[in-house]
């Protein structure tokens, strides 16, 4: 079998074993937080540039050809909303999707502007891929790029890790970006739930701000790393809402520390681990933490101070073998690590993702912790599925369903969030997640806020937050169970230690 734990042992017994004397200062905190739900931890994973189909189009069936890590689904696997049929042998594309190859796993990184985006869905036919947001003919570091390769999509033999996380835990297929765009506005989705309120500050690119709210990749205000035009956001985030509630929180980004730090990417060209734009607490001056500023103590981890509850990832790792895992917490990979086509690619975020899931398993918290892994856009990536207009925009950069056209806004309504954006995967790992699960509930980015708000009481965020109507994440889980299932892989190659031979599988 996989190594696929369903812990029988007493509770008593695991916490004499685990050590957890050094752990009482961590759970009185959390016995002054009351939760919903017997979910005590939420990990947050965001990672880069994803489509659902990229990634899930064949799940859960794959190729395997020789030489590349196997993957057969367990008995019983639901499928998805993924590519088959005419979607695969008669696309309305200019061409039809095909697999990227394991060898194939560096990609080029395809356009994903606001605009680009909505004209390439061209009011839900779904085909104008290539011509929109293709890029190429061209060289990206080592790797040569067609205008068809935005029509590529990987399978269980490359993307095995996320496969195998889907067999033992819980996905959602039908959850979207909040708006259209690139990674600034996903990642402000992400923590406020809307792009309304951004003023430029330094700089200026036609692209950045439409109609009031953040559309482009501006960088953020408050942070001395900045290298070029930057955007203030104005309004409430989820950290605001944390911190009037007390609740330990933290967002811990790889090269937060020294901004500085590189490392070479899957293009073979050094890539700085630390991005400005992918920071979105440092566009709101209340939750920003401009200089960089270590917290005053690992103790500190999730509190506040001069950190303001910025931190590098090193700090997390701190704080977690401290005892002093933040009830809430966002991690954002170094560069070569988040999968952003270019200069990541998913062998390098499958490195990350599992080894970050397997030491959180190895904790005793695991009991009680949700980990969330999702994606920040679409990177343009092909999708079949648009989702619905909930949030329609009339500006110059809007062409979903017309010239200046996402739909039509009601007079007042705040403009440039057209949305929902492209359809992005979910994947939700936790002892509570639904086992081999498939969901299709409605959901976007805004979701996962609520989930945090739900359960801590925090109360919504205001100002045209997407909170107040997001779909729930609640299908996911079953808190009748409590199995302490984990699934611990081989972070080169996704798999268990002897999955070839787990005799569940057919």
């Amino acid at each position: 079998m996989l190594r696929y734990l369903k812990t029988t042992t007493s509770l008593a017994a695991l916490l004499c074993i685990l050590g957890f004397a050094g752990r009482i200062a961590a759970a009185a905190d959390e016995r002054e937080h009351r939760t919903a739900t017997p979910i005590k931890h939420v990990v947050v994973i965001f990672q880069e540039n994803v489509s659902f189909d990229h990634y899930f189009a064949t799940y859960p069936v794959a190729q395997n050809p020789a030489g590349e890590p196997r993957f057969v689904a367990r008995r019983g696997t639901p499928t998805v909303n993924g590519l088959s049929g005419v979607l695969l042998t008669n696309n309305p594309n200019l061409a039809n999707p095909f697999r990227f190859d394991r060898s194939h796993a560096a990609t080029c990184d395809q356009d994903h502007n606001y605009g680009d985006e909505q004209l390439a869905f061209d009011s839900g036919l779904m085909d104008k891929f290539i011509q929109t947001l293709g890029n190429g003919p061209g060289k990206d570091g080592a790797t040569i790029c067609q205008k068809s390769d935005v029509m590529g999509y990987f399978d269980g033999n490359t993307v095995t890790a996320m496969w195998n996380y889907a067999q033992h835990f819980a996905i959602n297929e039908n959850f979207f970006g909040t708006t259209f765009g690139p990674s600034s506005p996903g990642h402000i989705n992400l923590i406020s739930g809307q792009t309304a309120g951004a003023t430029r500050v330094v700089g200026f690119f036609a692209g950045d701000v439409s109609g009031g709210s953040l559309t482009g990749d501006a960088q953020p205000a408050f942070d001395n790393c900045d290298t070029r035009e930057t955007v203030a956001m104005s309004g409430q985030n989820i950290g605001n809402l944390l911190n009037a509630k007390n609740i330990t929180w933290g967002w811990f980004a790889g090269g937060f520390r020294d901004c500085k730090a590189v490392h070479n990417g899957s293009d073979n060209l050094p890539k700085g681990d630390y991005i400005p734009h992918h920071a979105p607490f440092q566009y709101y001056q209340s939750t920003s933490n401009p200089a960089h500023l270590p917290p005053t103590s690992v103790a500190m981890v999730g509190r506040q101070d001069q950190a303001n509850h910025l931190y590098d990832i090193a700090d997390f790792w701190a704080a977690f073998d401290a005892n002093h895992l933040p009830e809430v917490s966002f991690l954002k990979a170094p560069a070569f690590q988040d999968g952003h086509a270019g200069y990541s690619d998913p062998l390098a975020e499958q490195q990350f993702v599992v080894e970050t899931i397997n030491r959180l398993q190895a904790s005793p918290e695991w009991a009680e912790t949700a980990v969330l892994i999702t994606w920040d856009d679409s990177d343009g990536w092909y999708d079949h599925q648009m989702g619905p207009i909930v949030t329609p925009s009339n500006t110059p950069a809007d062409g979903l369903t017309g010239p200046g056209n996402c739909g039509t806004a009601a007079p007042g309504s705040q403009q440039g969030k057209c949305g929902f954006g492209p359809r992005v995967p979910l994947v939700v790992i936790s002892p509570f997640a639904k086992e081999n699960f498939v969901d299709n509930t409605l959901t976007d980015f805004s979701s996962i806020l609520r989930f945090i708000e739900d359960n801590w009481g925090t109360g919504r965020i205001g100002g045209g937050s997407a909170d107040a109507q997001a779909g729930t994440l609640m299908n996911m889980f079953d808190f009748r169970q409590n199995d302490n299932r984990k699934l611990f892989l081989d972070p080169l190659t996704g798999k268990g230690s002897d999955q070839d031979q787990d005799d569940d599988r057919d």
